[in-house]
């Protein structure tokens, strides 16, 4: 059955420079067909249907460009701990989930920051036997390069102060504390969702970010392989609500050349990257930083993907089609994989690919100029809670860190995300962080890196259509594919619509 045409009344924000603003626009079949004044278009069409949303603003569809998408999904029905504010807070939370779990059931959740605990140290098991002695637990923090444990998840893991710590992580003695790779070792023994349950988080995923406005995400791959099978189940479906873009974990990149997987795909999924992490994050004292580190002393983080690994594979990736997509938090993590994606830019240029930072989070001047050309993935909502500890841990980098306007003014494509579920994937509070720079504190980082509404808008829409190689999104013309966002004011409420 032929789709009926549709003209759709509003004030029209294209992000075509052809054609910058328009009254309304005629779409049909899912794609754009014009642009221009309602008159004009229904002289055009005059049997087309109208939605006429005179009194709100219509932009390109947004994409929320960097989430775990079946994680988030998971963790809508678990212990949030986001703006706890104390370890009896936490106690509480956890406690009250305990009283309705049947005794040696697992408890999960997560979200905190140890800074705003107020904590100076690492929190042990002890803290959470007080209240679950009967359940294991395990509560990841916000940016999920730690995890907090009592006794009964390390014994089921096998835990105990002799055990040595794995490669690329740690564990933090006294025990209750897992940093990167070491908190594989509790997830190992946990209870694997079924396919049931993972079509059920990747649904609830996707329709919260539907909900939010967005018509696309790209997925970043730190998930299990039932994840995307679960978005790739929707979408045959046709139940996907949004289009996705998918990263492959580097360490599942043969599996992809056995299976000739490339990027593209003629539907609302797509595999697209290939992930690396060059260090942990600021949170978790993991960042890899240049000396002389952290201003607690705790040292310059964690290394993990070494450069040659990213170098390598990163080669192996574009030969397949695949963008390098590099997780990099810390000032030394940055400088690394711009001296690696030096040795790749021939290669990606090639074959018309973009290489891709996520995060690009803590810079020395010295390294901005150098972004010319590549994706910057960065997610502005992280600044409100990471800028108190930034001053406190690492205040020599302060001026350099969520540079925004900066690496614009260089020459990177931003492409604007949440990590959710590290954030909530909220549009409105990207724009404030990015447009304000103000923290939870009530102070302002680095001002001079402030944005436009107009600059984040672009960022949260064909930025990182451009990263996601998507020539149909992230503007309204001719072809493009019919997804858009209405909003009452640009940074404000807004809604999908995908027609």
């Amino acid at each position: 059955m032929t789709q009926p045409l549709s003209i759709i009344q509003a004030t029209v924000i294209t992000q075509d420079p052809q054609t910058p603003q328009a009254g309304a626009v005629l779409v049909g079949g899912g794609r754009v067909l014009a642009v221009g004044e309602l008159a004009e278009l229904q002289a055009t069409a005059p049997r087309a249907g109208l939605l006429d949303h005179r009194d709100l603003i219509l932009t390109p569809g947004l994409c929320d460009a960097h989430t775990h998408l079946v994680t988030y999904g998971f963790s809508l029905s678990e212990i949030n701990l986001h703006g706890a504010r104390s370890v009896s807070e936490v106690q509480a939370r956890v406690a009250q989930v305990a009283m309705n779990t049947p005794a040696g059931s697992w408890i999960r959740g997560g979200g905190f920051l140890l800074s705003e605990l107020g904590v100076s140290g690492y929190p042990t098991a002890g803290v959470l036997d007080e209240v679950s002695p009967h359940h294991p637990v395990q509560l990841y923090s916000r940016d999920h390069h730690m995890t907090w444990v009592n006794s009964a998840a390390l014994r089921a893991a096998g835990i105990t102060e002799a055990t040595p710590d794995p490669e690329g992580g740690q564990i933090v003695r006294p025990l209750g504390c897992l940093l990167e790779h070491a908190s594989a070792l509790v997830s190992a023994v946990m209870p694997e969702p079924t396919e049931a349950e993972y079509l059920a988080a990747a649904r609830a995923g996707a329709d919260d970010l539907a909900a939010r406005g967005y018509v696309s995400t790209h997925t970043m791959a730190y998930e299990p392989p039932q994840a995307p099978r679960a978005l790739q189940t929707l979408a045959a479906r046709g139940e996907l609500p949004l289009r996705i873009w998918a990263c492959l974990p580097h360490s599942r990149l043969d599996a992809a050349r056995d299976l000739g997987l490339g990027s593209g795909s003629g539907g609302l999924f797509g595999w697209g990257g290939v992930k690396f992490f060059a260090d942990g994050a600021l949170g978790s004292r993991t960042a890899w930083l240049h000396a002389p580190g952290f201003a607690d002393g705790s040292g310059t983080g964690i290394a993990l993907d070494p450069p040659e690994l990213i170098r390598e594979r990163g080669l192996e990736a574009i030969a397949l089609g695949l963008t390098p997509v590099t997780h990099a938090i810390g000032d030394r993590a940055n400088t690394e994989v711009l001296n690696v994606y030096d040795d790749l830019r021939a290669a990606a240029a090639a074959r018309g690919i973009r290489l891709r930072i996520e995060h690009s989070q803590h810079l020395r001047p010295e390294d901005v100029p150098r972004h010319k050309g590549l994706v910057c993935s960065v997610q502005p909502i992280h600044l409100q809670a990471d800028a108190p500890m930034i001053r406190e841990l690492m205040p020599h980098l302060a001026e350099g860190s969520y540079a925004f306007k900066s690496l614009m003014d260089a020459g990177a494509i931003l492409a604007f995300g949440s990590d959710a579920p590290v954030a909530a994937p909220d549009p409105r509070a990207n724009f404030a962080a990015a447009v304000s720079r103000v923290d939870d504190g009530g102070g302002r980082l680095a001002p001079a890196e402030a944005m436009t509404v107009e600059d984040v808008l672009w960022a949260h829409t064909r930025g990182p259509a451009m990263a996601a190689g998507w020539e149909d999104e992230g503007h309204i013309r001719p072809g493009a594919r019919a997804a858009f966002t209405l909003w009452d004011r640009l940074g404000g409420n807004a809604r999908a619509l995908v027609l």
